[in-house]
């Protein structure tokens, strides 16, 4: 199978840590180019200093908060404008906090659409050109299995996952013709700062140990425990790949089976 991405350069967001970070690696490691994505300065070039170089790639960093999609357009026209084209976007930020949908200030839905939708219709507007002229593009979007079943407590993430996941659909049909595939990956209980902060707001509600409420999460997994960052990158990369040019319009759950849907 061809997943040899020499000479392609991927720009992955929310990559200094857990899953973007991981498919930064996986993607180095098939031979493409990386521009990591994030706020923290530090922390990308932390990552950076990692990221395979065997291939002759060479790798760059953008400084900016998905919080502010004005900062995100700015960087992003000002990165492309010098000439960097990306062939491969993976759209991922932190998720909303947990809490009902009911309780939920306005402010907490407008914060999350513009962490999540906007700045992935800013970055695909920004990229998508180059893309066309290439006959090669890949925009994959990291969201959630909560687009094919809503999760409890996590009322405003459920709402914004899905607005993500039809907006990618739409876009699946509008690009596929210029060569550019547009699928979401779903992950599942995945072994993240994010899921332990679940994990430990899980025990304290219900006044049991984080242990306790750890092992309580992994028995409804049919394969008995969470996922890895790796894992769920390596379903992101095999996305990315020349070899899944006629997948497009997926969600494609990385889950250990937890889904009782098709």
């Amino acid at each position: 199978m061809d997943l040899d991405l020499t000479g392609k350069r991927a720009l992955v967001c929310g990559s200094t840590e857990g899953i973007g970070k991981a498919i930064a690696i996986e993607l180095a490691n098939m031979g493409a180019s990386i521009t990591l994505m994030a706020r923290n300065k530090e922390k990308l070039e932390g990552v950076k200093s990692v990221l395979s170089i065997e291939k002759g790639q060479s790798h760059d960093a953008i400084v900016a908060d998905f919080d502010k999609p004005d900062l995100v357009e700015k960087e992003i026209n000002s990165y492309v404008s010098k000439g960097n084209d990306i062939h491969i976007l993976i759209n991922n930020s932190g998720g909303p906090a947990a809490g009902k949908a009911i309780d939920a200030e306005l402010d907490e839905f407008h914060l999350a659409f513009n962490r999540h939708l906007i700045c992935n219709q800013i970055l695909a507007k920004a990229v998508t050109p180059a893309m066309k002229v290439a006959g090669f593009g890949r925009i994959i979007n990291i969201i959630s299995t909560s687009v094919k079943s809503p999760l409890n407590g996590l009322g405003v993430s459920n709402t914004i996952r899905g607005a993500v996941a039809n907006w990618a659909k739409t876009l699946s049909n509008e690009l596929a013709a210029d060569g550019i595939t547009v699928n979401n990956v779903l992950p599942g209980a995945t072994f993240t700062g994010r899921l332990e902060s679940i994990i430990k707001n899980k025990a304290e509600k219900a006044g049991i140990t984080v242990e306790q409420s750890s092992e309580n999460m992994k028995k409804e997994i049919p394969a008995g425990r969470f996922a890895s960052a790796e894992e769920v990158a390596a379903a992101a990369c095999f996305l990315a790949s020349p070899i899944a040019g006629y997948i497009n319009g997926i969600n494609l759950p990385v889950d250990g089976g937890r889904l009782s849907c098709l």
